[in-house]
């Protein structure tokens, strides 16, 4: 059997769809592993401070888009091949695959949306921790590694201090940002914390967005692999 008019347009259209999904599922996948290797975030989450790691949340939530991204190109070409085949079976098990990912892609977004801050709440935190070490007036190996580990933040994101530093961190900011340009204007931020937070503010914009495409495509394909096992089942066998 094999559909006709419409449905035929229908078949096409999908196939268009699964192959821009796969082709989603690649830059997903190819996203994520430059998320996952990018010297400014790397350098700050392969950080250690008195035997604690930099927290690894963004890893976590990079391992699950190169898991996403892997599973769209298989989904992606499923589809491509149960649209040409017009198979039904393959067509349903598309469809049950999209709205598995579908449901895990909304989950994931609520889930990001409810903890956006977690991340650079955590890196924040790391930074502090260390911060108070380095002003410490005592020289010991403790404020020695805290300077190093403060240098790196410095260094990556071209900030110095926490934006409400004390008198003691100011007679330390020298030392502590060797490579920093102090401006004459106070105004002029330089905070760490407004740093770390717009790092991965604009990078989680970035997820946000191409999920938000990807959502829409997964919606546009559920209602075409309908239609399309529809008119298979329907259309006149030969």
């Amino acid at each position: 059997m094999a559909v006709t008019g419409c449905s035929q347009c229908i078949k096409y259209m999908l196939f268009f769809l699964n192959f821009i999904f796969w082709l989603a599922g690649g830059v997903i996948l190819g996203v994520a592993l430059w998320l996952r290797h990018d010297s400014q975030t790397s350098n700050l989450l392969m950080l250690q401070f008195e035997g604690n790691q930099a927290p690894g949340t963004f890893y976590i939530s990079v391992y699950v888009l190169i898991a996403i991204g892997a599973i769209m190109m298989f989904v992606g070409f499923l589809g491509c091949y149960g649209a040409i085949q017009e198979s039904q079976c393959l067509l349903g098990t598309f469809f049950t695959c999209l709205v598995i990912l579908f449901a895990c892609e909304v989950a994931a977004g609520i889930w990001g949306f409810i903890n956006r801050d977690t991340i650079s709440t955590e890196l924040i935190n790391f930074y502090d921790a260390a911060y108070i070490k380095a002003v410490d007036p005592v020289d010991t190996t403790s404020r020695q590694t805290a300077s190093k580990v403060l240098e790196v933040f410095h260094d990556n994101l071209d900030c110095c201090g926490k934006g409400d530093d004390n008198d003691l961190f100011k007679v330390v900011q020298t030392s502590l940002c060797p490579k920093k340009t102090f401006p004459l204007d106070p105004l002029i931020s330089q905070s760490c914390h407004v740093k770390l937070r717009n790092l991965f503010s604009e990078k989680l914009h970035v997820i946000g967005l191409a999920a938000l495409v990807i959502a829409v495509i997964m919606v546009f394909e559920m209602i075409f692999t309908m239609v399309l096992c529809c008119a298979i089942r329907n259309a006149p066998a030969y």
